[in-house]
């Protein structure tokens, strides 16, 4: 966070529109870098909101207290892409001060772009991170992959903390709204809802989203591991994670 207290930013999270991305450095300048709230930085509890909300909500509102000062606007997904939690957080960022661009990605404009990082073979953690940059980088300039069968599955949005992605083997494909984002297709609940049958998969949410009530569904549907933490993973989480995966490792 520290190294970029100097420069003027463009804050978003969520999946905003391409259409307002552009438009956004158009009127502020192809200069400005984006930043994405949604990640943990290190800043501190602004104490704007309560305790008892999901981390990644908390991440975007003390990212955004924290660097108030360089941020030009904030490009705010407050569509089904996102939550009503996003949503009222916009509003919240609003009535601070901050320069708050609304941005709802209709289903017309979902891009149905191919499936790479999510089903590529490599570290679960750089692939969700390289999936992620794809919401404002050309998705075209794509590195180099391998395409592999599943072993095991992640479910989920990118963790508050990544240290839980460094437990899945290489050969674990990507599902949940991740996957929805490295399509294009930001809110499509079908796709948010596939994943494939008799991979063993761990369906993760931050604690106090709502996306627990699917997690939970799918888990007990395909037999999967139900997790949620709230801020950083515990030892008691992580082996949790560890002791599923290694149980349910196919034999050679």
């Amino acid at each position: 966070m520290e190294n970029l207290k100097s420069k003027k930013l463009i804050g978003y999270y969520g999946f905003p529109e391409r259409s307002v991305l552009r438009s956004v450095r158009e009127r502020f300048g192809s200069d400005l870098e984006f930043i994405d709230l949604d990640v943990a930085r290190g800043a501190p509890d602004s104490m704007v909101i309560q305790s008892t909300t999901c981390r990644i909500i908390a991440n975007i509102v003390d990212n955004a207290m924290e660097l108030s000062k360089r941020l030009t606007a904030i490009v705010a997904d407050v569509g089904e892409g996102k939550c009503d939690r996003g949503r009222y957080a916009a509003f919240l960022l609003r009535k601070t001060g901050f320069n708050v661009i609304e941005s709802r990605f209709p289903p017309e404009q979902f891009e149905k772009r191919p499936l790479v990082y999510s089903t590529a073979e490599g570290s679960l953690a750089e692939r969700v991170d390289r999936i992620m940059q794809t919401v404002i980088q050309s998705p075209s300039s794509v590195n180099q992959t391998r395409a592999c069968e599943p072993t095991h599955g992640f479910w989920g949005v990118p963790p508050h903390d990544f240290r839980i992605l460094d437990i899945f083997p290489p050969t674990t494909h990507i599902y949940g709204w991740t996957r929805c984002v490295e399509a294009g297709s930001p809110g499509d609940l079908e796709m948010e809802c596939y994943v494939d049958e008799n991979v063993p998969t761990v369906f993760f949410t931050q604690s106090f989203c709502a996306k627990q009530d699917l997690a939970h569904h799918l888990a007990e549907k395909y037999d999967g591991l139900f997790v949620d933490c709230h801020r950083d993973v515990n030892n008691s989480i992580l082996s949790k994670v560890e002791a599923f995966i290694k149980l349910s490792y196919p034999s050679r």
